[in-house]
C-alpha cells in the first residue's frame, strides 16, 4: 500500500498494525485451540449515548472499508511481529495470508443511531473478524464523535455555511479524518489541504495576523492580498482596530469586498457594529465570517447577529467536549463448529456494572409515526415484523470480502440531512436530554 492507492500525499502503513497486541494473541490461541475458524458475528454499537445528546451520527464507514481493505501483512509487518515475539511462527504463516473474505452489514453512514443500535456487523471465521476490532473502532468512535458535534454546530447554524478550521489542533491525518467527518455533519468546506486532495472537500482560507504583521501597514498587507486574490478575498480585521480595519478594507477592495473575518473579542457586538459599517460604506454585500474558538452553543448565540459563516476548529475536532462515542465490538453469536452452514447460537457477555451485551445477530428499524416522523428504534434478533420491513436500518457493506457499498461522500452528507429532518423537533434541541427516541427490543 502506498500513498497513490490511498490518494494521500503523505505515506501511510497498512492498516494491519493499526491494532491491539491481544487480538493476535487471541488469534494464535485459537488457532492452537482449533477455534479459529468457527463462524462468527461481531457486532458495533454504544451503550449510552455523550451525556445530554439526543442522537449519534455515524461517521467513518467509507474509512471502515478503505482499512478492511487494507488490512495485510505484508512482509514488513510479519518481520515486526516475528522480532518482537509477538505470535508464533505457525499464527505468523496464517497471518502472511490474511485476507477477510467475511461480510460486513450496518448502518450507512450519516444515518443516525442510539443506544444498543448496531451500527456496524461483521460476520466470518472468529480469526479474521476478531482482528478487525481496533481499526474499526477506532475510526467509528473519531468519526462519529466529530459527525456529531458538526451535526449539531449545522443545527445552531440553520442556513450559513460552517468552515472546517481544526488541523492545527489535533493529529495530522486525524485532521485529514476530522474534516471527512465534519462535512458528513453538515460543514461545507475545510482549511485542510489533505482533506481537500483526498475527499474533494471545498477549500477555503486566505491570510492570518501573521500576514499583516508582515507588513509594515494593515493598509500594505490588505493592498497586497487584494492585489493578489482579487477584490472577493475576505479580510481578516481585528489585528489592530476593528472599525478602522474595515474602512481601509472597503477604501482598498471596493463595495465589492468579498468577506472580512473577526478572530477574537466580543464576536456579537462586532458583528452589529461592522454590518453596520459596511452597509454605510456602500459594501451591503460583503459578508461577516466569525472565528475564535466557536462550539454549537456559541454559534446558537449568534443567530440573531448579522454573520454569514462560522469557522469552527478545536470544539469540532475533540467533539465539542466528547471525543469518543463509546462504541464497543462484541462477539454476540458464534457456531460451535466450522464450516460456513454451521447454525449459529447466541453468546453475550454477563457482568455487573452495566457492561452487559444482548446474545444474537441483530437486524434494527425506525418506527414511524402517522406522520411519518421517528418514534422508535427497534432492534430485534428473530423475524422482522411486516409492519417494519420497510423501515430497517441495516445495509449490506461487504460480501465475501469484498465492498458493494462504496459511495460519494455527499450521499452520506445529505443522508444525514435527511434522518436528522425524520427526528423528533427535540432533536435539534442544544440543551440537555435523553435520547430523542427510546429502542425497544424484540
Amino acid at each position: 500500500m502506498n500513498a497513490a492507492d490511498l490518494r494521500l500525499p503523505v505515506d501511510v502503513p497498512s492498516t494491519a498494525l493499526f491494532t491491539d497486541r491481544y487480538e493476535l494473541t487471541m488469534l494464535q490461541a485459537a488457532l492452537r485451540s482449533g477455534t479459529a475458524d468457527r463462524r462468527s458475528v461481531f457486532e458495533v454499537f454504544t451503550r449510552r449515548l455523550p451525556e445530554g445528546r439526543r442522537y449519534g451520527v455515524v461517521g467513518g464507514t467509507g474509512r471502515v472499508l478503505d482499512a478492511v481493505e487494507n488490512f495485510r501483512f505484508d512482509s514488513g509487518v510479519l518481520d515486526f511481529l516475528a522480532a518482537q515475539r509477538i505470535v508464533d511462527e505457525p499464527t505468523l504463516a496464517w497471518l502472511a495470508g490474511y485476507r477477510f473474505r467475511g461480510d460486513i452489514w450496518g448502518y450507512p453512514e450519516g444515518e443516525v443511531y442510539f443506544p444498543g443500535s448496531p451500527i456496524l456487523r461483521v460476520e466470518g471465521t472468529f480469526a479474521e473478524a476478531v482482528l478487525l476490532e481496533t481499526v474499526i473502532l477506532s475510526i467509528l468512535n473519531h468519526d462519529s464523535a466529530v459527525a456529531a458535534a458538526a451535526s449539531r454546530m449545522a443545527v445552531a447554524a440553520g442556513d450559513r455555511p460552517l468552515i472546517e478550521m481544526g488541523a492545527r489542533r489535533t493529529h495530522e491525518l486525524a485532521a485529514v479524518a476530522a474534516a471527512r467527518a465534519a462535512y458528513v455533519g453538515g460543514f461545507t468546506s475545510t482549511s485542510d489541504l489533505a482533506a481537500g486532495f483526498r475527499y474533494s472537500i471545498p477549500t477555503v482560507g486566505t491570510s492570518a495576523h501573521a500576514f499583516t504583521l508582515l507588513h509594515d501597514s494593515e493598509r500594505d498587507a490588505f493592498t497586497a492580498q487584494v492585489d493578489s486574490l482579487g477584490g472577493g478575498t475576505t479580510l481578516l480585521v481585528d489585528t489592530y482596530d476593528v472599525t478602522e480595519a474595515v474602512r481601509t478594507a472597503v477604501e482598498i477592495a471596493g463595495p465589492e469586498l468579498g468577506a472580512v473575518r473577526i478572530d477574537s473579542g466580543d464576536l456579537l457586538l462586532l458583528a452589529h457594529r461592522v454590518r453596520q459599517q459596511l452597509d454605510d460604506l456602500g459594501a451591503t454585500k460583503t459578508r461577516i465570517v466569525v472565528t475564535s474558538d466557536l462550539d454549537e452553543y456559541a454559534i446558537a448565540s449568534l443567530a440573531a447577529a448579522p454573520v454569514d459563516a462560522y469557522g469552527v476548529g478545536t470544539q469540532l475536532v475533540t467533539g465539542s467536549g466528547h471525543p469518543t462515542c463509546s462504541m464497543v465490538y462484541k462477539l454476540v453469536a458464534r457456531a460451535d463448529e466450522a464450516g460456513p452452514d454451521a447454525p449459529l447460537r447466541p453468546v453475550a457477555k454477563k457482568s455487573m456494572g452495566g457492561k452487559t451485551s444482548i446474545g444474537g445477530r441483530k437486524w434494527a428499524a425506525r418506527r414511524p409515526d402517522a406522520d411519518g416522523v421517528a418514534e422508535a428504534e427497534v432492534v430485534g434478533t428473530g423475524a422482522v415484523p411486516d409492519g417494519l420491513a420497510d423501515h430497517q436500518l441495516i445495509t449490506e457493506l461487504v460480501r465475501g470480502g469484498e465492498v458493494v457499498a462504496r459511495e460519494p461522500l455527499d450521499a452520506a452528507r445529505d443522508r444525514h440531512a435527511a434522518a436528522r429532518a425524520r427526528l423528533p423537533l427535540s432533536a435539534t434541541q442544544l440543551s440537555r436530554g435523553e435520547p430523542v427516541l427510546p429502542t425497544e427490543y424484540l
